[in-house]
């Protein structure tokens, strides 16, 4: 009997992210990946211009970070967090507690970014418990939001257009604000937040917290939005007692132009959820940091113990990477190299406002996003075979095409996969005239 290929056993035995066994996705098999290529089985290099889904911001096989692992795996890779600690998670909460604002002093280290969420989430309910107020326990967020695939986290995803519609029956109920319309500060309409200030207004009494992803809606679809929106959204919530909660994960750690989004705005969350580019793509981990009084209030009552607790909490490997990770961000000049990659993305996707079939083309910091006419769903029985075939990986989603390309990329890489995108583009137009 002929042993199955890696793609054919694939395709009959795995489950890929959205994916259905029926009718399994294209693949490519990679063997490699250095730098900001992906080496593929048929020996074929691409860009990866999604940061492994926006993780690996110094691309891939960093020697600090292979040394640091290397390291690590010599001392210990993993021991229980209850009752022990080590260096490596201690320098870790160091370090984000540093690299953060002076408020959040407090660090959950969690598995990956959706339980970091859930770990927001009950740190939001525990604290209201523990003052008494028990009713608090509804969530507020916006529309077009996207923070995780489990439970917690989908009831706080957008609940009409987000990909979690069927569990509705099953979800938390929670209350849900239209997203904000503006772009920069200059676009500022009142209305934006209208809706917010008034579920905040009128539900106060049972909101534990809002939580929305601060500046750039990620996988809700790739929407930006302005800093003063953040600015009355922290007055809102001081105003009515209601804690605020950005969700980061995506926005963290330099891909938006600031080290974290909500530097834009100047505004501090009660609790800030990380994760992504933490390690630097190398292995999940992700963090909830939360301010004191959020910490202490917990425990007001004089009982309470935060609620959560994973097998696999504080892994010393992760964390010693994601050490070395944060280290590598801040020792290079990640400013200057995410502003020449917005001014490059600007410049060499602009031209597409023109074409047909474009509806908008978006860019902020290390993200570059061109939202087409139609829905992508109906073409992805050709369409990654043909992006592979341009040299480049690139993972479009809905109606968008967009790129969040490792901070290493060289200008010449970068115009690889800007022309991909105009391939891409001219492709599925013609494709609409077959």
């Amino acid at each position: 009997m002929t042993e199955l290929s890696n793609l054919q056993f694939d395709a009959q035995h795995l489950w890929h992210p959205y994916s259905s066994v029926q009718n399994p996705p294209l693949l490519h098999e990679v063997v490699s990946a250095k730098g900001v290529y992906l080496t593929l089985a048929d020996g074929r290099q691409i860009i990866d211009g999604m940061s492994s889904w926006w993780s690996a911001i110094h691309g891939y096989g960093h020697p600090r970070l292979n040394a640091a692992a290397k390291d690590q795996l010599d001392k210990m890779s993993h021991v229980m967090f209850g009752g022990l600690t080590h260096d490596p998670a201690v320098s870790l909460a160091r370090r984000l507690i540093d690299i953060t604002d002076d408020a959040l002093q407090y660090v959950f280290l969690a598995d990956s970014g959706s339980v970091s969420v859930e770990v927001a989430i009950k740190m939001a309910i525990q604290y209201w418990f523990a003052q008494g107020k028990t009713d608090k326990q509804k969530l507020l967020s916006l529309r077009s939001g996207y923070h995780g695939d489990t439970f917690g986290a989908m009831a706080v995803c957008d609940p009409v257009n987000g990909m979690h519609s069927q569990f509705a029956k099953v979800l938390p109920q929670h209350l849900f604000a239209a997203a904000p319309t503006c772009r920069d500060d200059d676009d500022w309409k009142d209305s934006d937040i209208a809706e917010m200030r008034t579920l905040i207004k009128a539900n106060h009494d049972q909101l534990a917290a809002v939580i929305v992803e601060p500046m750039v809606q990620g996988a809700g679809g790739m929407r930006f939005y302005c800093a003063r929106y953040l600015r009355e959204l922290r007055t809102l919530c001081d105003q009515h007692n209601v804690l605020l909660i950005f969700d980061e994960i995506a926005t963290g750690f330099g891909r938006t132009g600031h080290l974290f989004a909500y530097e834009a705005a100047a505004v501090v969350p009660d609790i800030l959820c990380l994760g992504k580019a933490l390690t630097g793509g190398y292995m999940t981990l992700a963090a909830t940091l939360c301010q004191t009084r959020v910490a202490q209030g917990i425990s007001a009552d004089g009982q309470g113990v935060l609620m959560h607790g994973p097998t696999f909490m504080g892994n010393p490997l992760a964390c010693r990477v994601a050490c070395e990770s944060i280290d590598v961000l801040i020792e290079s000049d990640w400013q200057q190299q995410v502003l020449s990659i917005e001014s490059q993305l600007t410049d060499e996707l602009h031209g597409l406002t023109s074409h047909p079939s474009v509806k908008e083309v978006r860019v902020k910091g290390a993200i570059g996003v061109v939202e087409l006419n139609q829905s992508l769903d109906g073409l992805m029985d050709w369409l990654p075979g043909f992006i592979v075939d341009q040299g480049v990986w690139i993972r479009p989603f809905r109606s968008m095409i967009y790129v969040m390309p490792p901070y290493i990329i060289s200008t010449e890489q970068l115009t690889l996969l800007t022309n991909a995108i105009k391939a891409i583009v001219d492709k599925i137009e013609d494709s609409g005239k077959s």
